[in-house]
């Protein structure tokens, strides 16, 4: 796998409702139930939990179960560094002060 990481990574921040149950779970600021995470969309817990198993599954959240319930958490490091590599590989092909364009289409 290249410095970027999975796919899955960037295909799971591609999704809206995703993104704000990840913002949720960072504005929360601690680990968080399925319900408790849910508390900023309208739609089935069982819809909420499969995003987060989706979040779960490309690295961007933890889950630790506590008895019956299972809490989520934001990994940010793994995040940061995924985003970094980004960031980094954009500086590499586009240094400070050169016009980085793609060249016009011709119609």
């Amino acid at each position: 796998m290249d410095s970027f990481g999975d796919p899955r990574f960037y295909k799971a921040l591609g999704d809206p409702t995703r993104l704000r149950l990840l913002a949720q779970l960072i504005n929360l600021g601690r680990p968080a139930t399925v319900s408790e995470t849910a508390c900023c969309i309208e739609v089935d817990l069982s819809v909420v939990s499969r995003h987060l198993s989706t979040l779960r599954e490309a690295g961007i959240v933890r889950s630790e179960r506590k008895g019956k319930e299972v809490h989520y958490s934001v990994r940010f490091p793994e995040i940061v560094k995924r985003l970094r590599n980004i960031a980094d590989y954009i500086e590499q092909c586009c240094p400070s002060g050169i016009s980085c364009r793609y060249p016009q289409r011709s119609e």
